[in-house]
């Protein structure tokens, strides 16, 4: 008469007939004020009516054992509602649940009023990991119901294993799970556990994301060189996973194509490549981690450059190793087979690490550098000229004796005369000049003496001028 909502009443009516342990008046009651989601995908676990329900429920443990035909009636009446409803009764849990009255009846009002989300839950938490699965296959739930429900709770009980087993055993090959599984690795990267992603890869026999998570473990956090020694176990492990994984697709190319699905895939070459890489790293920390133990490293950055990164960090290890030796000789090696593996660009590489020497005032090991770089075998012409311009372009500030010796060993007299006028040294480069074949020699002396002249140079100008 008043036209106030019954929903509570029947409610209460409802939860009466619980506790009185007379389950079919009970379900009559929360028929009239019980609803079924209208997503049953939902990440909740339903109506809050419908969770006072099954927490009762599940809080009577010693089920209310009634003997009147009624009762069987209604459990009669209940498999047959579950038969229809999904798979709960071929899959349903040894033991408890199984032959619970009050467990049963949790299941009736889940699959009639909870979510997907709420049934897989109650599975979990009550031991039947194969019955949620199975439901969340046959239900084709969406992967944040996985993680959520299933995924979540398994490996914070410690039961990742046991997860594991249970997928395998329900597909064998996987496939079904491709989904979830992937969904599983991005959130676990997202919430930075590397360690429980790095298993579940090996256990997806994902092999080119394990690798990449490897390289994450070798990487991370290290300062120094010396750090990255101790944790070449994980460049072991890189090469590992990828030659697994080249042996994998050389079998599968035999036979007829594979469903990889959800495996990362990569093409046998980049795989060689990526090889390549480790095994060059190795040789780069193995070098490096020396240097750092007898003392000899000197260069202090930031961030610790590997070959895992982009182009300029691999330029910085090639700068690093060249840098770091007893001499420059030591590591050049290394840092020219980094060159060329990755075709980074040489040059800018060598000028860098000649820059990095005027710093450290170690003036002949530029010219080390210079033969280093002229006996490669793949300078060009003017490499080594180019690296000693790059530098007096940045320095001004060289001893005489050692910016004599630099520019003495440049191979075209036009870099040198370049090179003399950059360091304001006018009378060499007159003197280069002069030597020169005879119209370009008038065109470089008339360009000497105009510099002469506007730094106010008499002496030079004055010769310019008598040989013109």
């Amino acid at each position: 008469k008043s036209g106030l909502d019954p929903g509570g009443a029947w409610h209460a009516w409802g939860m009466a007939c619980l506790k009185a342990g007379n389950l079919t008046s009970a379900r009559e009651k929360f028929n009239r004020c019980l609803k079924p989601p209208m997503d049953l995908n939902q990440l909740n676990h339903g109506s809050r009516l419908v969770q006072d329900v099954i927490q009762y429920l599940e809080s009577t443990v010693k089920p209310v054992l009634i003997t009147d035909d009624d009762y069987f009636a209604t459990l009669r009446e209940l498999e047959a509602t579950l038969r229809t409803r999904s798979l709960s009764l071929e899959m349903m849990c040894e033991g408890k649940i199984q032959h619970n009255s009050y467990y049963q009846e949790c299941l009736f009002y889940l699959h009639s009023y909870g979510t997907n989300l709420a049934i897989i839950s109650f599975y979990m938490r009550h031991d039947c990991m194969r019955e949620a699965l199975l439901h969340l296959l046959n239900k084709e739930s969406p992967s944040e119901v996985f993680i959520e429900g299933i995924f979540i709770p398994s490996y914070e009980s410690g039961k990742l294993h046991m997860l594991e087993n249970l997928l395998e055993t329900i597909d064998p090959g996987l496939e079904s799970w491709g989904v979830y599984l992937i969904a599983a690795c991005k959130y676990l990267q997202r919430k930075n556990y590397y360690h429980i992603l790095y298993e579940l890869q090996q256990f997806m026999k994902d092999h080119v994301r394990a690798a990449m998570t490897c390289i994450r473990f070798f990487t991370h956090g290290a300062k120094s060189y010396t750090e990255l020694g101790g944790k070449q176990t994980w460049l072991l492990k890189i090469k590992d996973h990828l030659k697994v994984y080249l042996q994998e697709v050389s079998r599968s190319s035999g036979r007829k194509k594979m469903s990889f699905t959800f495996r990362k895939k990569m093409s046998a070459t980049d795989v060689s490549r990526h090889i390549n890489t480790v095994d060059l790293q190795m040789e780069v920390t193995k070098f490096l981690h020396q240097c750092e133990s007898s003392g000899a490293s000197q260069m202090t950055d930031s961030s610790l450059p590997t070959l895992f990164g982009n182009n300029n960090m691999k330029m910085d290890v090639a700068c690093k190793v060249i840098l770091e030796g007893k001499n420059i000789e030591e590591g050049f090696g290394i840092a020219f087979r980094v060159l060329q593996d990755f075709q980074l660009e040489a040059t800018e590489v060598y000028s860098k690490v000649a820059k990095q020497l005027v710093k450290q005032q170690k003036y002949s090991e530029i010219q080390q550098l210079l033969k280093c770089v002229n006996e490669s075998g793949v300078a060009a012409k003017n490499d080594g000229d180019n690296i000693i311009l790059n530098c007096l372009n940045e320095f001004k500030n060289i001893p005489a004796e050692d910016l004599d010796n630099l520019i003495q060993d440049m191979d075209s007299d036009e870099n040198k005369i370049q090179a003399y006028l950059l360091c304001n040294k006018l009378r060499s480069a007159y003197l280069v000049s002069v030597r020169q074949e005879k119209a370009r020699a008038v065109q470089l002396v008339q360009h000497v003496r105009q510099l002469a002249e506007s730094s106010g140079d008499h002496v030079v100008k004055a010769i310019c001028a008598q040989w013109l």
